[in-house]
């Protein structure tokens, strides 16, 4: 029997759906199903209800849940365990984070702490903070870099501030707003071109919401979910957008857009930047050295 599919089977009970689940792995609707079957052949007994259009265990599956909950937390346990006394250990740790923390601020980190301990592999994803928190959450993850808390309880975290950050406004190099050399503008200036706004999930629009009211003045027109989109679309048009100054200011000094300053607001918003852990997580010692030194790091540099 393959763990895995014992793995996947708990994870299916929680999202209750075929086709989110086989979305979230990265396989095919069949290959789910498949994976299941094979756990039913193998007992020879219906795990789930398929008579019916919700998502129901049978009792048989019922039973089998309780069982296979017990038996990915040993063999997870007795992985992490053994693992830590192989001469030749490699362990991963895998952040999930959005772009600030993922691509601007976490990697000089990651490589000062790969060079004193390579056998350790950092594999970064780059999520929105909705989305870094809910993988967190879901133990899919062992640390997440975000931007805001969303709706999450900050109660349910460990945190390490791992830089700070103001939010402001950018346009084109060539935008007629700074036609005259003057980035400084009128906010009712802003109100006659077109606005890109974040996607929902996103820790920058969360953050904006929070503590810039005059935001919903602006004449949204468009969506993007990625810094780079932003910075595409703004840099040849009449958009304009909102995004972190870190990394508006690389893509101004490249020549591709110009930051603003508002009359009216000198100061959007601004927010800490975390790298952040579940509390009462049983973490590898390698894990624990790196949030450790990360931390001692942090707390120098203050």
């Amino acid at each position: 029997m393959n763990i895995d599919f014992i793995r996947t089977f708990t994870k299916l009970v929680e999202v209750k759906n075929f086709s989110k689940l086989a979305n979230e792995l990265e396989i095919s609707q069949s290959t789910l199903s498949n994976r299941i079957s094979q756990i039913e052949d193998y007992f020879g007994v219906k795990l789930i209800d398929r008579t019916t259009r919700t998502f129901n265990l049978t009792k048989e599956g019922t039973i089998f849940l309780d069982h296979a909950i017990k038996i990915v937390e040993l063999f997870d346990l007795c992985k992490k365990e053994l693992s830590e006394y192989s001469k030749d250990h490699q362990e991963e740790i895998i952040i999930t984070a959005s772009t600030l923390p993922g691509s601007h601020m976490l990697p000089k980190y990651i490589a000062n702490f790969r060079e004193k301990n390579p056998t350790v592999h950092f594999k970064i994803i780059i999520n929105n903070s909705q989305k870094s928190l809910d993988l967190l959450k879901k133990k899919n993850v062992d640390f997440a870099g975000i931007g805001s808390f969303m709706n999450h309880d900050k109660d349910d975290f460990e945190s390490i501030i791992i830089g700070e950050d103001r939010l402001v406004f950018i346009c084109s190099s060539n935008s007629e707003l700074i036609k005259n050399g003057n980035t400084q503008v009128n906010f009712s200036d802003l109100l006659q071109y077109p606005f890109i706004s974040r996607e929902k999930g996103s820790g920058t629009l969360n953050i904006i919401e929070q503590q810039f009211s005059d935001y919903t003045q602006l004449d949204q027109k468009l969506e993007m979910n990625d810094n780079d989109s932003i910075i595409s679309a703004v840099s040849d048009s009449r958009y304009i957008s909102i995004m972190s100054e870190t990394i508006a200011t690389k893509a101004k000094n490249a020549g591709l857009i110009e930051i603003l300053k508002i009359k009216e607001h000198p100061i959007i918003a601004k927010r800490d930047i975390f790298l952040i852990k579940l509390k009462e997580t049983e973490l590898s010692r390698l894990k624990k050295r790196f949030w450790n030194a990360l931390a001692v790091k942090l707390d120098a540099n203050l």
